[in-house]
C-alpha cells in the first residue's frame, strides 16, 4: 500500500516536468489527390503537443508560404515547430493545428488562373480544407479558423479572407503582396511568370477580384470587419508601400485592424519574429 502511494506521489511530482517536455509534431511530406488540379497535392501539418493524448478538437491556422518556397518553407526556415511549441508552453498561444499547403507545384500561386485551367483557389476551399478538416480533429467553423502567410502567401491571406470572410475569424498578412496594382500589371505578370498573353477584357475582369485595395473599396465595413486583421510589414521591405495603402484604405473605411511596421526587410528573420505575434493574435480570437 505504501509503495503504491509513493509511486503515485512520484508521478505527481514528475507530471509537470513531463508536460513541459512534450513537443508538437510536424509532417511536411503529406499529400492528397485533387480532382480540380488533377494530381497529388502536398501539404505540411503541425499537430500540437497534446494531440496524441487527447480526444479534443482544435482550432486551425492555414499558414501560407511565399514565392520560391513550398509547404516545407515555414517548417525549415520559419521554425514553426519550435516557435509554436514555445508559444503554447508560454501560454501566449492556444494549442492549434497549423496547415501549410504547397502552392509551387506545376504553377505558382494561390489563385485561380486567369485562363481558367489551374483553379488553385477552388482547390483550397473545395478540396484541401474539407480534406484536412475531416482527417484531423479540427473545429470546422469560422470562429476557430484563421489564415496567415508571408509575401505571396500574405497576398493569399488577404484575398482568401476578403473573398470568404464567412470562413475566417482572423487574417494575418505578413510582408504581403497586395495583388496587381493595375490592368497592365495583370498582363505583364502573366507574361513574366507564366509566359502567356492576356487580353484587356480578361485582365479587367481579373483585376478587381485580386487586388486588396479594390476588394476593400467594394466591400462593406461590416463584411471586412467580420474578420480580425493583423497586418505586419518591415520598414525596409519592398512591399511596404502596398501594405501602407491597405492600412490607409482600412482607416478610411473605419475598419478596426492591427497594423505593425517594424525594423526589417523581406526576410525569414523578420517572419520568424512575426510568427509568435500571429499565434497570439489568432489565439485571442479563438479564446473569444
Amino acid at each position: 500500500m505504501m509503495q503504491s502511494v509513493f509511486r503515485v506521489f512520484v508521478f505527481c511530482l514528475l507530471l509537470p516536468h513531463l508536460s513541459f517536455t512534450q513537443t508538437g509534431k510536424v509532417f511536411d511530406q503529406l499529400s492528397h489527390t485533387s480532382k480540380i488540379l488533377k494530381g497529388e497535392r502536398n501539404f505540411a501539418i503541425y499537430l500540437p503537443p497534446d494531440y496524441d493524448t487527447s480526444q479534443r478538437s482544435y482550432p486551425v491556422l492555414y499558414l501560407l508560404h511565399g514565392a520560391g518556397d513550398d509547404q516545407t518553407g515555414w517548417v525549415q526556415f520559419g521554425e514553426v515547430l519550435k516557435i509554436t511549441d514555445q508559444a503554447i508552453k508560454n501560454g501566449t498561444a492556444t494549442p492549434m493545428i497549423i496547415v501549410m499547403p504547397d502552392a509551387y507545384t506545376k504553377r505558382l500561386g494561390y489563385f485561380n488562373d486567369i485562363r481558367g485551367d489551374w483553379n488553385y483557389e477552388d482547390y483550397f476551399f473545395e478540396e484541401l480544407m474539407p480534406y484536412v478538416e475531416g482527417k484531423y480533429r479540427i473545429k470546422s467553423s469560422k470562429e476557430f479558423r484563421a489564415v496567415a502567410g508571408l509575401s505571396m502567401g500574405g497576398g493569399g491571406s488577404f484575398m482568401y479572407a476578403l473573398h470568404r470572410p464567412d470562413l475566417f475569424s482572423a487574417a494575418c498578412p505578413l510582408s504581403a503582396y497586395i495583388g496587381p496594382r493595375s490592368i497592365e500589371e495583370v498582363k505583364s505578370s502573366a507574361k513574366r511568370y507564366n509566359n502567356f498573353e492576356v487580353n484587356d477584357a480578361d485582365a479587367e475582369k481579373y483585376f478587381p477580384k485580386h487586388n486588396a485595395l479594390s476588394l476593400i473599396d467594394s466591400m462593406t465595413k461590416e463584411q471586412i470587419e467580420s474578420v480580425r486583421w493583423f497586418i505586419d510589414c518591415g520598414d525596409d521591405d519592398f512591399l511596404y508601400e502596398g501594405n501602407s495603402l491597405v492600412h490607409l484604405a482600412l482607416r478610411k473605411k473605419e475598419v478596426k485592424h492591427e497594423f505593425r511596421i517594424r525594423d526589417g526587410g523581406h526576410s525569414w528573420k523578420y517572419w520568424r519574429e512575426s510568427l509568435p505575434e500571429v499565434l497570439k493574435f489568432v489565439s485571442d480570437g479563438f479564446h473569444r
